[in-house]
């Protein structure tokens, strides 16, 4: 049966260090051979570059712009009237992923708008969510890139994004249709919307093109105090055959070399 390979979230993990490029030579030396982020748009690409190539370390993920993140932005993907910045945006996550030779990138969907309700906006915001996931199938073939979409919890995390379950994503990539379009399964953001988890992976696990862990609700270590049994969840995706990484978008409960021995517990020792 194949190991599980994991990478580092940057954005969550090495927050210790000031930099994505310092984080990304601390996650080469903690044994992670590759890496993902939300977003390093404010990060000088040159020096990504090369800390990429001096540690070897791949890079599975980055996020699309959030948009105006002052103005209550969280990406633009299902937002009315933004689809010229929402291309924008792809624009720019393709051309720090081209520098990063990364393959997989996550077309956030964004949040209701303000002052609307739920209801009232879903049917407009998912038939702009799914021309905006077209054009970006599209483009992304081209780069032999994987665009994903994510749930986000709306209990605990982000009460106005638009993309809550598996289901409701599920259905979208039905209407959308690519190849290269597929579902992140953020075990976090799952349990807490939705619970099922052994049925959910199994129905789902085709969709599957990204893994994200964390403990439930604490959002830290996998092995801390929780919901969630990964020694068994883990079993289950290397029963399933999962190919891809898992990343590790969990909130340290100290230092994270601290929090790392989690890996070693599961034996799992593929990073």
């Amino acid at each position: 049966m194949a190991r599980l390979k994991f990478c580092a979230n940057l954005s969550w993990l090495f927050t210790e260090l000031p930099d994505f490029s310092q984080r990304m030579y601390a996650a080469a030396s903690a044994g992670f051979r590759a890496v993902e982020a939300g977003w390093l748009y404010d990060s000088d690409l040159q020096e990504l570059q090369r800390a990429r190539e001096a540690t070897g370390v791949e890079v599975i993920l980055i996020n699309t712009p959030p948009g105006n993140v002052k103005g209550g932005d969280l990406g633009l993907g299902a937002v009315p009237g933004r689809e010229a910045e929402f291309r924008q945006g792809l624009d720019l996550a393709l051309k720090y992923a081209r520098a990063l030779h990364c393959k997989r990138i996550h077309l956030m969907a964004g949040r209701v708008p303000a002052g609307s309700h739920r209801r009232e906006v879903n049917e407009e915001m998912e038939d702009i969510f799914v021309e905006n996931l077209n054009y970006a199938a599209d483009i992304l073939s081209k780069e032999g890139i994987t665009g994903l979409i994510e749930p986000i919890n709306t209990r605990i995390t982000d009460p106005g994004y638009f993309l809550d379950s598996p289901h409701q994503a599920a259905a979208i990539l039905e209407k959308v249709g690519k190849p290269n379009i597929k579902l992140q399964m953020d075990i976090f953001h799952w349990q807490i919307m939705d619970g099922n988890l052994t049925q959910n992976m199994h129905k789902y696990l085709p969709l599957i093109g990204h893994v994200q862990v964390a403990q439930v609700p604490g959002r830290n270590e996998p092995n801390s105090a929780g919901e969630l049994n990964y020694s068994y969840l883990f079993t289950t995706l290397e029963n399933l055959h999962y190919q891809g990484y898992v990343g590790c978008e969990y909130r340290p409960r100290g230092s994270t070399e601290e929090g790392l021995g989690w890996m070693e517990d599961y034996g799992k020792s593929s990073r």
